[in-house]
């Protein structure tokens, strides 16, 4: 029998959203791990709040939402609002019941913006690890370090001379304007478009920049858009662009991400990255740590300050002038380590691919870096149920 095409009218549904959801659903165990994260920090929300005022939206549901942006890879806050709005699997992730309203984009930023810091970033990612079920898939003794290109959200075109930077004018596309040249109504044109506060789009084009044979360097030019964004090339044969650095800290056992940071690029700030967040991670360590690591990390001074630091250096030996020599070559677990220092590239491609950090929409080093943080911090969760085989 063919059934009928009626739509129904009914005003009221009696089925919960919890019933909605299948019963295996993989974020049924992240939406578990994140609200036992989120209650052993309800101490550390309670003193960002005053006792007076109008409500803001609850610090839980901001960063349940944020994170459900990062896992779904929702490309503005917009489009996250629109989707909580029909989505019922998302409000049921944040919290928010079916006849709830969502917010307006502009106020959950920035109520974002003042919440999520750096510090906050972390201590969301250290209550994660902490949590009953994820704690015994932690090494405690065996990590690896590396750092990686986070595309900045400013063009080439506002790399300026630090002198007479100005303001970029993105109006839209156009071509050079020919040298010597005026720009001069035609006698056609009426008195309002020979106006001078008329908007004339050939005085407001976004010109083409030719940098051939100018000298572009961090010392001279600066970004008029993000100035904390740096000119960099991680290896020879690639193009510099403007980018801050990323770096994470991994456990060896199951790859899971432990420290994140994220400074402006140099050559020197993987090192001393690596060194901030393993003291960060295991500080006052008495027991024997091992660190894996590439060529690039392969420096004296380096070396050096992990041995004082009671950590084993396992960084992969340079063709010449290496630091590392037999002492820590001759082990198997030397030869273990650079194995398991390659996964480390895997949260580094998911956070791209994924999470949004081919190219960062956020300017300055403070928000990128609170945003690089939570999203290595999502990482762990999107691999967290199949490792807990939930």
């Amino acid at each position: 029998m063919r059934g009928t095409d009626k739509a129904s009218g009914s005003l009221f549904s009696y089925v919960d959203l919890e019933e909605r959801i299948p019963p295996r659903h993989p974020l049924r165990k992240v939406r578990q791990v994140v609200n036992d994260a989120l209650a052993s920090l309800d101490a550390e929300f309670e003193v960002l709040y005053t006792d007076f005022g109008r409500p803001s939206i609850p610090p839980e549901r901001l960063i349940r939402a944020s994170l459900l942006q990062i896992l779904f890879s929702i490309r503005s806050e917009r489009q996250l609002m629109e989707q909580m709005d029909y989505n019922l699997m998302f409000r049921w992730f944040v919290g928010l019941g079916i006849d709830d309203p969502v917010w307006v984009p502009t106020v959950f930023t920035k109520n974002r913006d003042r919440l999520l810091t750096t510090d906050l970033s972390r201590k969301i990612m250290a209550a994660i690890l902490a949590h009953r079920e994820v704690a015994p898939l932690l090494s405690d003794e065996h990590f690896s370090v590396d750092g990686t290109l986070i595309k900045a959200w400013a063009s080439m075109k506002s790399f300026q001379p630090k002198a007479e930077a100005t303001p970029p004018d993105d109006e839209g596309p156009g071509d050079p304007p020919a040298p010597n040249t005026t720009l001069e109504p035609a006698p056609s044109e009426t008195p309002a478009e020979t106006d001078p506060m008329h908007h004339d789009s050939r005085r407001h084009r976004n010109a083409e920049v030719d940098f051939k044979g100018e000298k572009l360097s961090n010392a001279t030019h600066a970004s008029v858009t993000d100035p904390d964004a740096r000119l960099y090339k991680k290896s020879p044969g690639a193009g510099a662009m403007l980018c801050f650095m990323g770096h994470t800290l991994m456990e060896n056992r199951n790859g899971l991400v432990v420290q994140g940071d994220l400074t402006q690029a140099d050559g020197h700030a993987e090192r001393k990255a690596a060194l901030d967040m393993i003291h960060r991670h295991s500080p006052g360590s008495t027991r024997q740590l091992t660190l894996g690591a590439d060529k690039g990390y392969d420096a004296a001074g380096f070396v050096s300050d992990l041995r004082q630091a009671c950590v084993t250096p396992h960084v992969a030996q340079k063709s010449r002038y290496s630091a590392i020599d037999g002492r820590t070559t001759r082990h198997e677990g030397y030869a273990l380590s650079q194995r398991h220092r390659k996964k480390i590239e895997e949260p580094f491609g998911w956070a791209k691919t994924v999470g949004g950090m081919a190219q960062t929409m956020y300017r300055g080093v403070e928000r990128v870096r609170s945003r690089f943080i939570l999203t290595m911090a999502a990482n762990n969760l999107a691999r967290l149920p199949r490792l807990l085989g939930a």
